[in-house]
């Protein structure tokens, strides 16, 4: 594998982040396929707060996408983490974790309180995830909803994701 850089998105990138998203979730059996056109509706909706791509010398190889949450007791600068893409032939070689890892420093330094995320309760806790009771995103089995506290206490709730996951999950 050649040298993974990691740099924001640029304009031009849209089309080949939404192909990659659609290639790498083309085999996931949890995916609907929708994940490429969510990602096109953060960034139309202006909700797409952070989007960073890997690139090597090959051109975008991966790309993870944050976006802000609504929580119950009104706790502010939360921000949902997903999805996250690498092409597959490049998966499970650690730049999914570069780029997760990358993306919650950028988010510290943004200003984050927290991140939460719909994922896998085994890959996620090496990062800091954790399932917290307190906080629930209704509808998937509660386990796999996450969240990485950066600063201050822990919010307490019903999340809501940017609308742009309400529009794709009723698609």
């Amino acid at each position: 594998m050649t040298a993974v850089t990691l740099r924001p998105e640029q304009p031009g990138d849209e089309a080949v982040i939404h192909a990659l998203t659609e290639e790498a979730f083309a085999p996931m059996p949890f995916s609907e396929g929708d994940e490429p056109d969510l990602i096109d509706a953060l960034r139309a909706d202006g909700d797409l707060t952070l989007s960073l791509v890997a690139e090597d010398s090959s051109g975008i190889i991966g790309h993870i996408a944050f976006s802000p949450l609504r929580i119950a007791d009104g706790t502010q600068d939360w921000y949902g983490l997903g999805p996250v893409s690498v092409t597959p032939k490049l998966q499970r070689t650690g730049i999914g974790g570069m780029l997760i890892n990358r993306g919650i420093a950028d988010m510290r330094t943004r200003g984050a309180k927290g991140i939460a995320l719909l994922g896998s309760n085994e890959y996620y806790p090496r990062f800091g995830f954790e399932h917290d009771p307190e906080l629930t995103y209704p509808g998937p089995p509660p386990e796999f909803f996450q969240r990485l506290i950066l600063e201050g206490d822990a919010p307490k709730g019903i999340v809501r994701f940017a609308p742009a996951f309400e529009a794709n999950s009723a698609n």
